[in-house]
């Protein structure tokens, strides 16, 4: 019998490894979950995993599969969401779940999301008006090329294409769906045009600095199939740049739609730079809608901005972020990471209740450093070329101020697709 001691210490030992280690992740993921709970940081966005506990062996496989890291964690010995805001979709941890235990919806039980109404061929309830990428629920790169291609394969099929008096489709937004559109179009022989209210990649221009995109190959008309898994935001985006300028694509910058008007054998759009008629329209852009702004004298100035790109950009400037959330926090603390660099953090609550615990902890150690200061129950009043009036304690603060950055949201384009007919369906967590 003595034989098998060693086989039996063995296993002992692995046994061992494995429930410290499963412990250790348990209290790891509990930790993750509890923040995010606690900064109230509990809907997913758009297309998230719904796991079936019953069904669910905790083997992890999902946490491993998922390209982000801390959506997923096994507690209690099942899958969980443990970070659902920063879940984007993917569904590697549907495909990789060895019992099907995940099934992949949108909205929540809590709180439904708005989808626009759309059918297998990309086309709304409006006839002539399709929706391809995130605005449809899929925010992963690889979907959004597919369906923006896939859209402009459906629309090529549409009656009365080809007058001179009218595009044959105007693409809105010029993100991953848009972009593939283009060269959708081009490939067909379409008369197109892209309008985008930013720059070449939409909500992917927006990421941060040296952001991991893009996890999965995808095909391009005109290119064919690229190979990135895991990029850069700005590989992908010279990427990007470089077939616009190759192929000579039609997009039209800081150009944003205000109204769209049906004529019965097409549209009539209105935008912020002319009027223009087309036979179809895509609308390929993000949920994030257009961004929420101040509303202030002075605010239509280039130093104004509503998202942090770079944050070494504000190297030894005066800089001000505006907002209480996660991204107002991060580019506060980004910022005054640089040398040489001041700044403000302006929050007209009185405390910071959405963001996250880690971002309020280093908010605060960076504010007894010295290096950022938090006007909470401030208000801007007036934004300066070189200084902005910041109300503040009682009293009209003027201080200097090379950038204004505002963390404030988006106005989703809920009431914008309403305008055009398009039907809504609110989903709770369902497919």
């Amino acid at each position: 019998m003595w034989v098998y001691w060693p086989y039996l210490l063995l296993m002992a030992g692995v046994l061992f490894a494995y429930f410290t280690w499963s412990s250790q992740a348990d209290k790891q993921a509990r930790a993750i979950q509890s923040a995010a709970l606690e900064a109230g940081l509990t809907e997913p966005a758009s297309l998230h995993p719904s796991i079936d506990p019953d069904i669910c062996i905790g083997c992890g496989t999902c946490v491993r599969a998922c390209p982000e890291n801390n959506v997923l964690g096994i507690v209690g010995g099942k899958a969980q969401l443990i970070e659902p805001t920063h879940c984007i979709g993917h569904g590697a941890c549907a495909t990789a779940c060895p019992v099907d235990s995940i099934d992949l919806v949108f909205g929540t039980a809590a709180r439904g999301i708005d989808l626009p109404t759309v059918g297998p061929d990309f086309q709304t309830n409006v006839p002539g008006v399709f929706v391809a990428g995130e605005l449809g629920g899929m925010g992963l790169i690889r979907n959004a090329v597919n369906q923006g291609n896939q859209a402009l394969q459906s629309i090529k099929k549409l009656p009365g294409l080809g007058r001179k008096d009218q595009l044959d489709v105007l693409i809105i937004g010029a993100g991953p769906a848009g972009f593939s559109a283009a060269l959708a179009a081009k490939e067909a022989g379409l008369s197109y045009l892209v309008l985008e209210q930013d720059d070449l990649g939409g909500t992917v221009f927006k990421y941060p600095r040296g952001k991991v995109v893009m996890t999965a190959p995808a095909k391009l008309p005109l290119v064919g199939q690229t190979n990135f898994r895991e990029v850069s935001k700005e590989t992908l985006l010279e990427f990007w740049k470089k077939i616009e300028a190759d192929q000579k694509l039609n997009i039209s910058y800081r150009e944003r739609v205000e109204k769209v008007v049906p004529l019965g054998d097409g549209f009539e759009v209105h935008s912020t730079v002319q009027l223009r008629k087309c036979r179809a329209l895509l609308l390929a852009i993000g949920r994030r809608g257009t961004p929420r702004q101040l509303g202030v004298p002075g605010e239509d100035q280039k130093k104004v901005v509503y998202q942090l790109i770079d944050a070494e950009q504000y190297k030894g400037q005066h800089v001000i972020v505006v907002g209480g959330g996660d991204s107002a926090l991060e580019a506060a603390t980004s910022i005054a990471d640089q040398p040489g660099t001041t700044v403000t953090l302006s929050y007209r609550s009185e405390a910071f209740g959405r963001a996250k615990q880690k971002n309020r902890e280093k908010l605060t150690t960076q504010q007894a450093s010295g290096r950022l200061a938090v006007r909470l129950k401030s208000t801007i009043k007036k934004i300066e070329a070189g200084t902005l009036d910041l109300a503040y304690d009682g009293k009209v603060e003027t201080i200097r101020n090379d950038a204004v950055i505002v963390c404030a949201g988006g106005i989703l384009p809920t009431e914008f697709l309403k305008s055009i007919g398009i039907k809504m369906d609110t989903k709770y967590g369902t497919a």
